[in-house]
């Protein structure tokens, strides 16, 4: 539950229309009780009541190594900063959007899912253009698929 249920987005649309603004995910994964959090380029579609997020990265290095070993994962997206000035230091604030969940990560091994999570992310950042992959470029990169399993919304905006 959230502290401050005020803040909260709790309208789906609402929700993904912040990820929809969003650049970057930050996701936090753990090995050994140690975290390690890495910020993400994404792509992501909501059917069917759930929240699917996909990345790309290198076939081999520590994301892979630690998700291995632990697939459970969080992430975090935010945008819409903007400081909120006061004429005490605690007066000021920071306006911001928001959306953290948790989920677990699996490597696409199938080629038309690994080409549809890389469709999802070209379309996160050139909306309105269909892309191609060459089964060379499929073979180059890994393809990550976080399926949520619960996710929030988070506004501040105000005074």
């Amino acid at each position: 539950m959230m502290r401050r249920p005020d803040r909260e987005i709790t309208h789906i649309p609402d929700i993904l229309a912040v990820i929809d603004r969003c650049d970057v995910c930050r996701l936090g994964l753990s090995q050994d009780d140690r975290p390690y959090i890495v910020p993400m380029n994404f792509g992501y579609e909501y059917a069917g009541g759930r929240l699917t997020l996909y990345f790309h990265c290198a076939q081999e290095g520590m994301k892979l190594d630690i998700l291995r070993a632990n697939p459970s994962a969080c992430f975090e997206m935010d945008v819409a900063h903007k400081l909120r000035e006061g004429f005490q230091p605690c007066e000021y604030g920071m306006s911001y959007e928001s959306v953290i969940g948790f989920g677990r990560i699996s490597v696409c091994d199938d080629r038309l899912e690994k080409e549809k999570g890389l469709r999802l992310l070209m379309k996160q950042y050139v909306p309105g253009r269909i892309f191609t992959f060459t089964g060379r470029q499929l073979a180059s990169v890994a393809v990550l698929k976080l399926s949520a399993e619960s996710f929030t919304g988070k506004k501040q905006t105000g005074a």
